[in-house]
């Protein structure tokens, strides 16, 4: 993992250096940056693998550099603050984060999301795949691009692992649950309030191109 750079984005020193340490310890190599600007420079300079991103920053919270950051990525992203509501939870998942870590935690822990979240990427990445469509939608798993009626759809690494999912298993009622395994991993942490997330934002950028359907009491269904 000596190639694998984390960049990680937190002001408090003390913590920058403690989470550094652990990571290191398991071989990845870390940038830090103590501010958004630093992270943002930093992020379009080293082109990290992962990026640990705390939201309490002194110049722009962490939700504003992660909108920022996805205006030109889709490096992964784990979210890491002292806040724990829910709402907290939710907008950095629409802007496109991939985890979400509430301090105080174990390091042994952020060390295992690291890991899982790094995991899912390397599986997404693997082997081809032929364009799939659907009525105006195509999605082309090898370049990562999702057109809609001839017009290109910018969406964030896990929408568009959600959508090639649910593309893949057209026609069948999906649980929240299996979603959960099958696009965020078996390991992933968070809730089944994640897919709610990542199914509205498809919508919503994918306006009726899509036909995604609730499944009450079940989950939801892919039907073009």
């Amino acid at each position: 993992m000596a190639d694998t750079t984390i960049l990680l984005v937190e002001d408090e020193k003390n913590i920058a250096s403690f989470i550094s340490m652990y990571l290191e310890k398991e071989g990845f190599s870390v940038r830090m940056a103590s501010s958004g600007s630093q992270g943002i420079k930093a992020a379009g300079e080293s082109a990290p693998e992962l990026v640990i991103l705390d939201i309490m920053l002194p110049d722009m919270d962490g939700f504003e550099v992660c909108r920022r950051l996805r205006r030109q990525s889709d490096v992964p992203i784990i979210m890491l603050t002292a806040r724990d509501a829910p709402t907290d939870k939710v907008v950095g998942l629409e802007l496109g984060a991939d985890d979400y870590v509430t301090k105080p935690f174990e390091p042994r822990e952020l060390v295992a999301r690291v890991k899982s979240v790094l995991r899912r990427c390397e599986r997404a990445g693997r082997g081809y795949e032929g364009p799939l469509s659907s009525g105006s939608i195509t999605l082309d798993p090898e370049k990562h691009e999702v057109n809609a009626a001839d017009e290109p759809v910018k969406l964030t690494g896990k929408e568009f692992d959600l959508l090639h999912y649910l593309m893949l298993n057209s026609g069948l009622a999906l649980s929240r649950q299996k979603l959960l395994e099958q696009v965020w991993g078996y390991d992933f942490a968070g809730d089944t309030r994640t897919v709610d997330v990542h199914i509205n934002q498809l919508r919503k950028k994918l306006g009726d191109a899509v036909a995604i359907e609730t499944v009450w009491g079940v989950g939801y269904k892919f039907t073009g």
